[in-house]
């Protein structure tokens, strides 16, 4: 701990999070009697995904009784006596269970769960829980499972579910075979228990308890103390590594050789490195003699330990020049950071994982994990989400709640497993996926949190929703601040608000998506050039402020493009390969979706539709070039035309008034056309002309089987654009069809379709 905290940062993070949340509500039945919760911890890593949940239950006395066994590694010199910062943290250790056989290898870890079968039942049977809490998938879980679900005592297992790709993942199974409910991270989690035949009414997507602290870590203004008490004081932040290597028991001979290749890279590399000793599985004891006949305890660059309190080693994590090995903390917790990782071997690649992990799974040359370094030391990525949002443990607690003891103990298994996963919380009130859509528009600055379905209360449903996807579920509006500083603070600002409303409204957002006029470069999050209602936003880089300072993975694209990428998920684009968005608004843009891919182009220009030119002497553009549809068809060229007649007395019908401080706009002169004005039915025809004359160019070079008409203008346009392609268009692309979208929010909702189609992956 660092000195100068009287209070446990533990602690100190559950109590915020208390004053930041409401109360839970109480059942009288909770009232009336305590629930008696087991946590039982077997080693330092599981301890960092536990400890937050055992605040939790300490916190509320009147609710629960915590009850805590140690055993395991926790209680081995060796392993650093871990045991010691469950009791800094001022938790009552009710047993010490001493179960570890020493040997390091397969037949010692059998032997180790043989004798904590042999200790535990006295234990259990003494302190008559109501429920156990286990994590993960150790030996010594297993172990713990076995006893408890043979005595009859109701199992929670945390992290269930997951698939890493060794023998940790059938030890993981088989406890979630024996567990009676289960709290899991991620979705694809709760898919795989829900395809095991696990009950989905007793699973729990509540994220990684430990991600409850990470994201609040981060900002943190004390980890140079850490990093210098550790490293040293000529240490700079990211500019040294942080080394985590286990053992991989299917695979001991091989998993050692990485290792040595690893400890060979990381001396070539010559920068300052922290080594953390491996875990107590079989083929450690191995793995330390390869470190200390490398002499890597005595060598300057590096510094080799048993343990790091966790509080310390996530600093030391968020702000490592790289991560390298096979721990599991490599591919959930350093994503919450954006750190660079390295991943060797095996080990993890089941898991899910953000973009800042680099695969090397046949770590067989030094070079390989040499160039491996090279390519990520001292990069940054961009924070990921995908093990939790930071609301894990009031989740777990209310779930706790709920449990009836009175229920039959006994498991039941659903087959055959269902088809499409739906998630519920604890109060039967289903958390939909969800995004934080922005739309930077020349005026206003809207920001939306949208959901991919929509659900009713207390009840699950099983049948398709379709009318229900894409709700915007609230709204958030701001004038567009004129400079790039105060527009970034105010997106932030807006986000945030969104983020905190998006828990009540049981909401997980999964990212966010960033809709904005002019030239985008996707894959960067950089705005190339805007348009001239957006003034300061050219080679902007949105990505990398909005999530470093929101800890989401964002998006960002031209707002024709994301229309596209609405209409192509909500809209009348659902299952057409091949088809054009056209928006009419203030000016003319669109997208354009060929064999289900949005066309970006190799500069990023491509369907910019609007300065398609249709006349060699037409009116001047914004763009600088004469003729293009935009001159023509665009709100601002109605406008024009508008004021023109207006200044030339010939736009105003009877009935028609415009007052002197109105400024007249393009439905003054669609107006003045329904009443009869030849002269505004003569604008609207040619600017009706015009749009058609370009999208039957876009027919004749890409054949789309639709033509989608969105904006403002767009019902307007509706006919003349179908008389054109009737009059003009060639036969074989006369037949093309041609709807308005019924749409209301194109751009937040193409927003949001970046986010919730391309969750787990960056680039499409």
């Amino acid at each position: 701990m660092m000195q100068g905290h009287a209070i446990n940062p533990h602690e100190l993070y559950y109590l915020r999070t208390q004053k930041a949340q409401p109360k839970m509500e109480q059942s009288e039945k909770r009232l009336k009697k305590q629930l008696r919760v087991c946590v039982a911890t077997c080693n330092r890593a599981d301890y960092s995904k536990l400890a937050p949940i055992m605040f939790g239950i300490k916190s509320h006395p009147e609710i629960f009784d915590l009850e805590v066994v140690v055993l395991g590694s926790h209680l081995i010199d060796d392993y650093g006596n871990t045991f010691r910062m469950i009791e800094q943290d001022e938790f009552d250790i009710g047993s010490k269970l001493h179960t570890i056989v020493r040997g390091e290898d397969e037949a010692a870890m059998v032997e180790s769960v043989g004798l904590a079968l042999v200790k535990l039942p006295d234990v259990l049977q003494r302190l008559a829980p109501d429920i156990l809490l286990v994590h993960g998938d150790r030996f010594d879980a297993l172990a713990l499972a076995t006893a408890a679900a043979l005595m009859n005592i109701r199992i929670l297992h945390l992290e269930g579910g997951e698939v890493s790709g060794t023998i940790d993942d059938s030890i993981r199974h088989a406890i979630s075979k024996l567990a009676h409910y289960h709290a899991v991270c991620t979705r694809s989690a709760e898919r795989h228990l829900i395809s095991m035949c696990e009950d989905h009414s007793r699973i729990l997507l509540a994220g990684c308890p430990s991600y409850d602290k990470l994201l609040s870590a981060h900002q943190r203004d004390y980890y140079i103390d850490i990093i210098k008490s550790w490293l040293g004081d000529a240490v700079k932040e990211q500019d040294y590594i942080v080394a985590l290597q286990h053992p991989v028991t299917t695979d001991i001979k091989n998993s050692i050789k990485i290792y040595e290749l690893m400890l060979d890279a990381l001396i070539s590399f010559n920068k300052k490195t922290l080594v953390l000793f491996p875990n107590i599985d079989a083929g450690s004891k191995e793995m330390v003699r390869v470190m200390r006949r490398k002499g890597i305890e005595q060598h300057p660059n590096f510094r080799a330990v048993k343990h790091v309190p966790f509080d310390q080693f996530i600093q030391l994590v968020a702000h490592a020049g790289c991560m390298i090995g096979n721990s599991s903390c490599g591919v959930r917790e350093a994503g919450a950071f954006g750190t660079p990782v390295i991943n060797l071997g095996t080990r993890q690649t089941g898991r899910e994982t953000g973009e800042n992990v680099l695969h090397v799974r046949d770590a067989d040359t030094h070079n390989k994990i040499y160039h491996a370094l090279e390519l990520q030391f001292g990069k940054r990525y961009p924070c990921s989400k995908i093990y939790g949002d930071g609301n894990a443990v009031q989740r777990i607690l209310k779930f706790m709640q709920t449990i009836d003891l009175s229920e039959p103990l006994q498991k039941k298994f659903c087959f055959p497993s269902v088809k499409e996963c739906i998630s519920q919380d604890i109060d039967h009130i289903l958390e939909t996926q969800s995004a934080l859509a922005v739309d930077l528009g020349g005026t206003n600055l809207r920001v939306a949190i949208i959901s991919m379905k929509v659900y009713s209360y207390h009840r699950v449903h099983t049948s398709s929703q379709s009318d229900g996807e894409g709700k915007v579920v609230k709204k958030y509006v701001q004038l567009n601040p004129k400079t790039f500083e105060e527009r970034i603070e105010l997106i932030l600002t807006m986000c945030k608000q969104a983020m905190a409303d998006a828990v009540h409204l049981n909401c997980r957002i999964l990212g966010v998506g960033v809709s904005t006029g002019g030239r985008v470069n996707p894959q960067d999050g950089i705005v190339l050039h805007s348009t001239k209602l957006i003034n300061e936003w050219s080679s902007v880089d949105i990505r990398t402020p909005l999530s470093s300072a929101l800890h989401l993975p964002v998006w960002v694209d031209n707002d024709g493009n994301c229309a596209a990428l609405a209409e192509r998920k909500f809209g009348h684009g659902k299952g057409i390969e091949n088809f054009v968005t056209i928006i009419t608004g203030t000016g003319i843009g669109g997208g354009i979706i060929q064999h289900n891919e949005l066309i970006h182009g190799s500069t990023f220009c491509a369907a910019e539709l609007g300065h398609i030119v249709v006349s060699l002497e037409g009116p001047e553009c914004m763009c600088g070039s004469h003729g293009c549809i935009e001159a023509y068809s665009s709100g601002l060229a109605l406008q024009r035309e508008a004021k023109r007649l207006h200044d030339e007395d010939l736009l105003l019908m009877e009935g028609m008034t415009v007052n002197n401080k109105e400024q007249v706009n393009a439905i003054h002169l669609i107006d003045a056309a329904c009443l009869g004005n030849s002269k505004a039915e003569s604008v609207l025809h040619t600017a009706g002309t015009a749009l058609g004359l370009g999208i039957v160019n876009i027919l004749h070079m890409i054949n789309p089987s639709l033509v989608i008409l969105s904006g403002v203008l767009a019902a307007h346009y509706e006919n003349p654009v179908r008389q054109v392609i009737s009059q003009r268009a060639l036969l074989s692309a006369q037949d093309t069809k041609v709807m308005v979208s019924e749409l209301e929010d194109p751009a937040l909702l193409g927003a949001a379709s970046m986010v919730l189609d391309y969750t787990t992956r960056r680039t499409y």
